[in-house]
């Protein structure tokens, strides 16, 4: 294939019900999305994750248009004027002369994907390696002051399906709410967040929470260490599972080798886009490590994306990625992504998703565009 355009496109969605972590306060997503068109008219839509502030991960909505603006795509059009047809399983691994920006990769990466599919009109979970079926999903709910307000909101997800729930927690706001759900449900699949939360110093408090039968804690200590949850792990009979620590699948194959976690939250957009994704998987497959498809309040592109990840057959744990109703009064599909059943969604063959977005929508809420054209006057 050859990629004859990319626009970006900087938007604004104001989320539903506001996300309150251990990094702050999170009531809107903003994201770039980034459209390819190819030389034969089919297009591609990715959906670059980087958030509004660099709370979770160095990259910002702002750094990453920069860098897609003024290094990804200027590097995209020299590696295509120098092949007679691009590659999007390798280009991951060109893009890399550009050091760190994954964020900012996976949003171009994943469109190339994208446009693949759709100009392949093949199955974008078929070219990942994936396979049609339901995808158990669990919901992710924010710290709640009031305990009351928090049992209700388990209640609700409950009945509504959801097969796991996910609390948010931070030294002093962890062992009341953890214990309050366990008691009131003690069959619930439940797990922990803690977002770097915690430090080696806290170690107690994070040991208390063997008790509760959890089915894992999520990145407790820095988000930039392996060696420290390795020395945890040994300590602790909940499961850890590492998400802002891991960047690539050679950081799998380390926290195997070290024994610093027993599960990964695997997210495409953090990751560098769906060629890292499915290196990580193979590597995570082979030394034992378990496998869930978490989510960064994508829109209903990021969403669909992530679900094809989650037709990969390591990825057994239910996804963070459920309707996107329930984040967003309006998303940009012209079909929001709802259950196929309660607490499940289908992987469908989706042959890319432009078919899919709103473009109406979309032109309407973009705050700021870009179009770069590529030189295809010099081909190889």
């Amino acid at each position: 294939m050859r990629v004859d355009s990319c626009i970006l496109r900087r938007i604004e969605l104001p989320l539903r019900e506001p996300m309150r972590t251990a990094y702050g306060m999170v009531d809107a997503k903003s994201a770039i999305i980034v459209e390819v068109r190819t030389s034969t008219g089919a297009v591609g839509v990715a959906e670059c994750v980087a958030m509004a502030e660099p709370g979770y991960t160095e990259e910002t909505v702002e750094t990453a248009w920069v860098v897609i603006v003024r290094h990804i795509l200027p590097l995209l059009n020299q590696i295509q004027r120098s092949k007679s047809e691009l590659d999007p399983k390798g280009l991951i691994r060109e893009l890399d002369r550009i050091r760190g920006n994954r964020m900012a990769k996976a949003g171009v990466e994943m469109a190339v994907w994208d446009a693949w599919a759709a100009e392949t009109r093949r199955p974008l979970h078929e070219l990942i390696g994936g396979s049609e079926r339901d995808v158990e999903v669990g919901i992710s709910l924010g710290m709640y002051a009031d305990p009351g307000a928090l049992r209700e909101r388990v209640e609700a997800a409950k009945e509504q399906g959801y097969r796991r729930i996910k609390l948010k927690i931070a030294p002093g706001q962890d062992l009341v709410p953890i214990r309050t759900i366990r008691e009131m449900f003690p069959e619930l699949p439940l797990m922990a967040d803690a977002n770097s939360a915690y430090q080696m110093a806290q170690i107690e408090r994070i040991r208390q929470m063997d008790e509760w039968r959890l089915m894992m804690i999520e990145q407790p200590l820095a988000y930039d260490d392996l060696v420290d949850h390795a020395a945890l792990q040994s300590i602790i009979d909940t499961p850890i599972c590492l998400d802002e620590s891991i960047r690539s699948a050679e950081d799998v194959r380390r926290v195997a080798d070290i024994g610093a976690c027993r599960i990964v939250n695997v997210k495409p957009g953090r990751l560098g886009g769906f060629s890292e994704t499915i290196q990580l998987h193979e590597t995570a497959v082979s030394n034992g490590i378990g496998l869930w498809c978490g989510g960064m309040y994508e829109t209903g592109v990021g969403r669909l994306h992530n679900l094809a990840v989650c037709s990969l057959p390591g990825f057994l744990l239910p996804t963070d990625n459920g309707p996107s109703d329930r984040y967003f009064a309006r998303d940009i599909l012209t079909e929001p992504v709802r259950f196929s059943r309660p607490g499940y969604l289908t992987v469908e063959p989706m042959c890319g998703v432009a078919t899919k977005v709103d473009w109406e929508m979309l032109d309407f809420i973009t705050a700021d565009r870009h179009v770069y054209r590529f030189d295809t006057s010099n081909r190889a």
